[in-house]
């Protein structure tokens, strides 16, 4: 009995073409065309272009394109211009109303093709200022207005004069004091100016007290203005210094007021006669200040430091004369450099008798530096560190507050062991994202700190506790504060909408 293979299976026959297309695939053309007996076949699009790609090449075997010349290197435009290696192919055109290649045969048509450039559009001229009111904006103009309502006084002192008839004592060492401070409770005045606006237009980013006395504030905003503000009587605006083009990020004050540094994103700093309202000096390395401070040990001013976005910092000397640049501007040079930084410097404190200086930054370190010595004697820098973005020395302990990335504030101590005070940390508000400013009270018991949801925050700082919160912003972070020097409980707020409050 023979053997019959089964037919399905292996043995099966071969499937048929037409049984590999789906239904949906198939199409009434199937039979009969003009050209012969069409049999439908399904193939993927893959495999088509693959077939496709082949029957191009083997049909461009032998054929070499032509290109235009390179042309003259000298000629910038026309016919004759430099094309270089992007010199197009003579045989090829673009037909601009389809969109398709036309090939284009010298052998066919006999005559050359040129191609007409298309002509070019004169540089329309610069706008200029003229017939209008506005002032070219420039970095390297000054201006300063006086605000207030009387410059002199009856005796021809302006506002530096520290006032004598106040019930408070602007004028005595804080030795002699014996201040005693408390957490403020209570809204006592919102500086605005004379036309009753926010006392900026943008952003607060620092308030300084005026050294010693404390009876002036200097304001800074991202709105590229300075300004300077009476805190006792009338409590008005009294000089607007107006000089960078973008926002500034930092003042300081010389150890007697009659001099500051503003630090600004346009890349300069500059150096103002508080009283006068003139710019004494510019200073740039190219690069964009983050935080400038002065040497506490030259009074009127002599020395400073700068730490700068390109992870330096920079030491400058007022007292030397300006030399001009290849711009024929005058711009001081730096006399000093500390570059051992990774990241941009955020922040910069004198400690141990001034001999030394702290800087931490966006690397996420803490360096520790003897002065005009431009190799650091310590290095703090751990895996479980964050950025230290505002920093200040403790009016009567050798030690050092820093806001830190991680909704805390550090404390490191200073002296012969610089290190981390792990015993002291303050807790209880929220600053990640900004440079909030952090404070200390003259007597050294209670550090004060800003918010991201508005609020200032007061800490013992025996117990490290959150003794009080006040609501100083319903509707933006708390990025500035400052505590007043001759009272034991007058603090200044700022925030992001421009509003400075005073506290009390």
């Amino acid at each position: 009995m023979a053997l019959v293979p089964a037919r399905n299976g292996a043995n099966a026959p071969p499937t048929r073409a037409a049984d590999l297309a789906p239904d949906h695939l198939k199409t009434s053309t199937k039979g009969k065309v003009p050209t012969g007996y069409a049999q439908e076949i399904a193939i993927s699009e893959q495999s088509f272009r693959t077939l496709h790609r082949d029957v191009q090449s083997q049909q461009s075997v032998g054929k070499k394109r032509k290109r235009e010349t390179k042309g003259d290197s000298g000629v910038v435009y026309g016919a004759e211009a430099y094309k270089g290696p992007w010199a197009r192919y003579e045989e090829q055109r673009i037909d601009s109303d389809e969109g398709e290649e036309i090939e284009v045969s010298a052998d066919e048509s006999g005559e050359e093709v040129v191609f007409e450039e298309d002509a070019i559009v004169p540089v329309p001229a610069k706008g200029t200022l003229a017939g209008t009111g506005y002032a070219a904006v420039s970095a390297e103009k000054e201006t300063s207005v006086f605000e207030g309502s009387q410059q002199y006084d009856y005796q021809g002192r302006t506002y530096m004069h520290v006032p004598q008839d106040l019930d408070v004592d602007l004028t005595s060492d804080f030795e002699s004091l014996n201040l005693k401070c408390y957490s403020p409770k209570k809204l006592i005045h919102t500086f605005q100016t004379p036309q009753g606006k926010n006392a900026h237009d943008r952003a607060l980013t620092t308030l300084n007290f005026i050294p010693s006395s404390g009876h002036l504030l200097l304001s800074a905003a991202a709105d590229g203005k300075v300004k300077l503000w009476d805190v006792y009587h009338d409590r008005e605006l009294l000089r607007t210094y107006s000089g960078h083009t973008k926002s500034v990020v930092d003042t300081n004050f010389t150890p007697d007021g009659t001099k500051f540094l503003s630090a600004s994103y346009d890349r300069q700093i500059k150096v103002w006669d508080t009283e006068t309202g003139a710019c004494l000096g510019r200073y740039s390395t190219g690069a964009t200040p983050h935080v400038v401070r002065w040497h506490p040990d030259h009074t009127s001013g002599g020395e400073f430091l700068a730490g700068m976005h390109d992870n330096k910092i920079v030491q400058f000397d007022t007292r030397l004369a300006s030399a001009p640049n290849k711009d024929g501007k005058e711009r001081g040079k730096p006399v000093q450099e500390y570059d051992h930084h990774l990241g941009p410097i955020n922040t910069i404190t004198f400690t141990d008798a001034n001999r030394r200086f702290l800087t931490t930054s966006d690397d996420k370190s803490l360096r520790a530096w003897e002065y005009n010595i431009p190799v650091p004697i310590k290095l703090i820098s751990d895996p479980s560190m964050f950025a230290l973005t505002a920093s200040v020395a403790h009016p009567t302990k050798p030690a050092v507050l820093m806001q830190s990335a991680d909704n805390t504030i550090k404390v490191y101590n200073t002296g012969e062991k610089i290190r981390i005070n792990r015993k002291k940390e303050f807790r209880g508000h929220n600053c990640a994202g900004y440079a909030v400013q952090v404070g200390v009270s003259p007597d050294g018991g209670i550090v004060v700190s800003g918010d991201s949801a508005g609020w200032v925050c007061f800490w013992d700082w025996k117990t490290c506790k959150l003794w009080h919160k006040v609501r100083a912003s319903e509707r933006s972070a708390v990025v500035a504060v400052g505590w007043g020097l001759r009272e034991g409980s007058r603090v200044v707020t700022g925030d992001l909408e421009g509003v400075i409050k005073y506290w009390d």
